[in-house]
């Protein structure tokens, strides 16, 4: 896969829905599409037009183990809606006592470096594990989510993953996300209406307060570029 074949991709879904792009999608590569979901809204409308378009897309979830209670809650109430399996996967068990062992459970709050550490352990090694063997993996990426986000395109080629990457809500906005979600009466967070706007684990996550940036409630006490490496990583 190289730079040829995103532009192919692109040429031929220019004038598609995102309906049809997922249709054409699941028929183009059978059994190895994957869209992974954090529950948050984008990932919530992804996973209405995925039930609704009826084609073999895998649905996944990373369980941090420190997610919040009301995450848990949204993800029964979507297995219970769309009757559609979402397949789960944790961190390896002994990775996390290690770092438990050596640094205690909330290391992540003492450096930048620690907190990657973390997310490395609990999403990026699940992750990878969920992704091998894919050739298309569908995320819930928007532009004006971050400064970080405002370069992608609908395709783009993961080099750290190697693997296809479409991101459908790309240019969406949050109204217009929040739009769809109730006119289709789509299962949500409860945080979301008490002002978490992006959501991760609960030791990770606050309330933004009006006026402040979308990711600004998450690892509120760094100043970096608040990614968790699952749309940065490299490959090692």
């Amino acid at each position: 896969m190289n730079a040829k074949d995103i532009k192919v991709l692109l040429d031929i879904t220019k004038d598609f829905s995102l309906d049809e792009t997922l249709v054409f999608l699941a028929n183009q590569y059978p059994g190895k599409v994957i869209f992974s979901t954090s529950f948050g809204q984008e990932d919530q409308v992804i996973t209405d037009f995925i039930a609704k378009s009826n084609t073999d897309i895998t649905i996944f979830t990373l369980d941090t183990g420190r997610l919040f209670q009301e995450t848990y809650d949204v993800f029964h109430k979507t297995l219970k809606k769309y009757k559609k399996p979402i397949e789960v996967y944790f961190p390896e068990a002994t990775a996390v006592e290690s770092l438990l062992k050596e640094k205690g459970p909330n290391s992540f709050y003492d450096s930048v470096e620690n907190r990657k550490e973390c997310c490395f352990i609990r999403k990026v090694v699940p992750l990878r594990k969920a992704l091998a063997g894919n050739s298309v993996w569908i995320t819930g990426l928007r532009a004006e989510q971050s400064e970080n986000r405002n370069d992608l395109q609908l395709f783009e080629y993961d080099g750290g993953f190697e693997i296809i990457k479409f991101n459908p809500l790309l240019k969406w906005t949050l109204e217009e996300v929040e739009t769809y979600l109730s006119e289709n009466n789509v299962p949500q967070n409860a945080l979301h209406k008490q002002g978490f706007v992006s959501i991760g684990c609960a030791p990770c996550t606050r309330a933004i307060f009006p006026g402040e940036d979308i990711r600004a409630g998450r690892w509120w006490w760094e100043s970096s570029h608040k990614e968790c490496g699952l749309h940065s990583a490299k490959k090692e």
